[in-house]
């Protein structure tokens, strides 16, 4: 065998055990996206089907995404010969640091912990927070999501939601809608004030139960003001 020979038989050697190791982690990572994705959908729906609470079902889903892709990053560097034990060792030993470049991160994880655990809001509600108003869209470990009123994706770090005044406002089924209305000075106030009850007890969605009110609240500069109050269900505020 010449020194080419044997310098080739060295080569595959050397190359062919790594080169099918590379391929195998691969095909294993291609795989575990593929299978996180399925276990995602699978337990959205299936936790959809029970009808469970859609902000920790979105929570859960994610959850058994994150897993299984841990698992298989694990498992790859496992074929390469790396002692997962020790890994995690080292990983340990560089918390301290890693904590205290990631601070802000780690900041809005838990209080995004706190959030799923105190539910303050859920998916689906209309909340004033974080200087933002807008529709609950999902609830992350790090962010959330809402949707503004012109059907703009606001995301906020969860630490800024939770070191803020949170405001629920569809948390209740019945809301008071308040319409400030200003009138001349030459306005006779008890014809005024007929008008005002008149147009608040024909408002379509007014709850019967609930009496209307209108209120006198200033003589102002240029106008009397008025406000007329009426109550409706919060799906009808708006309309209300």
């Amino acid at each position: 065998m010449n020194n080419f020979d044997w310098l080739r038989s060295e080569y595959v050697t050397l190359i062919v055990p790594y080169a099918i190791r590379v391929l195998g982690a691969l095909g294993l990572l291609f795989a575990a996206w593929i299978l996180a994705a399925w276990a995602r959908r699978f337990t959205l729906r299936k936790l959809g089907q029970a009808e469970f609470d859609l902000t920790l079902s979105k929570f859960f889903s994610n959850a058994a995404s994150y897993v299984i892709l841990i698992l298989a990053a694990l498992s790859c560097l496992q074929l390469f010969g790396v002692n997962v034990t020790s890994f995690a060792a080292v990983i340990a030993a560089a918390g301290f640091a890693i904590g205290l470049a990631f601070q802000n991160s780690l900041s809005n994880f838990s209080a995004g912990i706190m959030l799923l655990v105190f539910r303050p809001f859920k998916v689906g509600d209309v909340v004033n927070t974080g200087g933002y108003t807008g529709t609950i869209a999902e609830i992350e470990l790090f962010t959330t999501m809402m949707d503004n009123f012109d059907n703009r994706r606001i995301i906020i770090p969860n630490a800024q939601i939770f070191s803020s005044t949170i405001e629920n406002i569809s948390y209740h089924s019945t809301r008071r809608a308040d319409v400030n209305v200003g009138t001349d000075y030459g306005a006779d106030l008890d014809e005024t004030r007929v008008v005002l009850e008149r147009v608040a007890n024909a408002a379509t969605h007014k709850l019967p139960d609930k009496d209307i009110q209108v209120a006198l609240l200033e003589l102002g500069d240029s106008a009397i003001s008025w406000q007329v109050r009426v109550w409706a269900d919060s799906a009808n505020w708006w309309a209300t």
